[in-house]
């Protein structure tokens, strides 16, 4: 059975091993059924999972993600711990066309939250990344009133560096903020981790697989499916695949001789960072899901954890994002 470990200073308890949805709905290509999905989420909590993460964002304006996710927990509803987000504006199409934190959005976001997720409480309502036209404050103090009406128990932030972290916390405590952190990706250890330690706010590691790259199945960007983003990720493009699957080999090795899979090598590792850390893989597959949460299992040695550093001492070769969509860190 999982471990649990408590999320900030307000009380938030998950399991040390979360589940992101976002690709049974979007970004990652086709694959699997509805149903499917449904019984990858109901087997995870039948493993422990507590913790599962959706956003408005992943419903592709018609409430896809959040439906699927408040369908399946619905049996177990008061067990489980769900995480969505706002932040912003859509089209008529449902693709997103900027960032919207006003007030009135986040309380209407939280509205069709409510409604699409079948529950009378977003357990951590996040902003999903700054919006420059509204000033943190404000967003502090619109998920505080959502707090004070008992629809929201806590308040995350997603993607933000530590001067927003300091201005929202001063209004509204954050209770977890939900950034990027993986092997390949570092960018968080030297400014923000010391900050969300110092104001006791804890951690939720997204695509702590490196999107796909820390494990067994890795290939270059033209074989995945159009609608898959990564076709177009600079890190599966060119020289930076090729420097990036030399690394991943290196740690497939070092992995095997631990007799354990790369992601739960990669796993295992973001856990040793931490116990105020806690990944959420996302996964379609019920083997996949079960590979994933045998990495709470895996102990590291400290000789382990060097040689990880030795084969990436500073993250992926490649920019994170492709050009244009650099998340803001304020």
């Amino acid at each position: 059975m999982l471990k649990h470990r408590t999320l900030g200073h307000q009380g938030l308890e998950v399991a040390e091993l979360g589940l992101g949805t976002m690709g049974m709905t979007a970004f990652y290509g086709s694959g699997g059924t509805k149903e499917d999905h449904i019984g990858v989420i109901r087997h995870a909590h039948e493993l422990g999972v507590t913790l599962f993460d959706t956003a408005e964002l992943y419903n592709r304006g018609n409430g896809s993600n959040e439906l699927l996710l408040g369908e399946a927990v619905k049996p177990f509803r008061d067990e489980v711990v769900i995480a969505t987000k706002f932040g912003f504006a859509y089209d008529d199409a449902g693709n997103s066309i900027g960032p919207d934190s006003s007030p009135a959005r986040i309380r209407q976001v939280a509205e069709n939250s409510l409604r699409y997720l079948q529950t009378d409480v977003i357990d951590v309502f996040y902003q999903h990344r700054p919006d420059p036209h509204v000033p943190v404050e404000d967003v502090a103090g619109a998920v505080k009133d959502l707090i004070d009406e008992g629809k929201v128990r806590f308040f995350g932030l997603s993607e933000s560096g530590p001067e927003t972290l300091r201005r929202a916390h001063a209004v509204q405590p954050v209770s977890v903020l939900q950034t990027e952190y993986s092997i390949f990706e570092r960018d968080v250890e030297d400014a923000v981790l010391p900050v969300v330690r110092e104001l006791g706010i804890g951690f939720v590691a997204y695509s702590p697989l490196g999107r796909g790259f820390l494990t067994s199945v890795v290939k270059p960007a033209d074989q995945y499916d159009e609608t898959d983003f990564r076709r177009h990720h600079p890190r599966w493009q060119g020289e930076n695949y090729e420097k990036n699957k030399r690394a991943i080999d290196q740690l497939s090795q070092l992995a095997s001789d631990k007799g354990i899979t790369p992601a739960q090598l990669a796993l295992a590792w973001l856990l040793a960072q931490g116990d105020d850390i806690v990944p959420i893989p996302g996964t379609r597959s019920l083997p996949r899901l079960e590979e994933n949460l045998g990495a709470a299992d895996v102990a590291l040695t400290p000789a382990d954890l060097e040689r990880i550093h030795e084969i990436v001492p500073e993250g992926a070769y490649g920019p994170r994002y492709p050009a244009g969509r650099v998340p803001v860190w304020e």
